[in-house]
């Protein structure tokens, strides 16, 4: 048994969700604390927090976001750090569709193309720089879906309601099955780096759990599972 086990209230980036799934039952049986956690895009968690959300820790998307809520008072200060970096994809359940220079955007033969809120979420945001770097934001305007979150965008293109989508590396590596199909890594050239941090909340100051779970992400066990799920550092 572990002494002094607490609960700690996780907010996950939806990018970062299934990577940290497997982190979060590595983290559990190693410490014996528990974590509740809810997925959604960083913009959203970012209103709810300075609502007073009950989050003891947040993982965002960015590294915008926890400076503002930092700046504002609603973090502990100095205790946000980078647990890791997010690479933009795009990807398509169609084997013969997406290439490997991303082509396909020009060329077209695609009805829907899925991306997340460039309003709320970090890739949406960076999938909104890629089209305008490339020139195509125009002319595919009128083909683009939004989810609110990275999450969304990968299901309208997992359930067939897109025919291709800007996702995350991590969520083709960390989902449940093996997804086929044809992608892009983008060039990190054309799109702000997606540099993701985490920041303990004032409402996770004096938990156990909280505390312990930062520390965890700095760690080589942690890392080496996050590498393996397409991230950097």
């Amino acid at each position: 048994m572990h002494a002094h086990a607490d609960t700690a209230t996780v907010a996950v980036a939806s990018s970062f969700a299934p990577t940290f799934q497997q982190l979060a039952s590595v983290f559990e049986a190693d410490t014996g604390h528990a974590l509740k956690v809810s997925s959604g895009s960083t913009g959203k968690f970012y209103a709810q927090i300075r609502a007073g959300a009950p989050f003891d820790v947040l993982l965002a998307a960015d590294d915008e976001t926890p400076r503002k809520l930092e700046a504002e008072g609603f973090s502990v200060k100095g205790q946000r750090f980078t647990y890791a970096r997010g690479k933009l994809v795009l990807w398509s359940l169609r084997p013969d569709l997406v290439d490997d220079q991303g082509q396909v955007l020009n060329k077209g033969g695609f009805a829907r193309l899925a991306m997340a809120n460039p309003k709320v979420a970090p890739y949406g945001a960076a999938a909104l720089e890629v089209l305008t770097r490339l020139g195509v934001l125009g002319p595919l305007s009128g083909r683009i879906v939004q989810g609110e979150s990275v999450a969304q965008a990968f299901q309208f293109v997992a359930s067939g309601n897109a025919d291709l989508g800007f996702v995350a590396l991590s969520q083709l590596k960390g989902a449940d099955r093996a997804w086929q199909g044809s992608w892009w890594v983008v060039p990190p050239d054309l799109y702000t780096p997606l540099v993701q941090e985490a920041v303990l909340l004032k409402q996770g100051q004096a938990n156990v759990a909280a505390r312990a779970l930062m520390g965890f992400l700095k760690g080589d066990k942690a890392r080496a599972l996050m590498r393996a799920h397409g991230h950097e550092f």
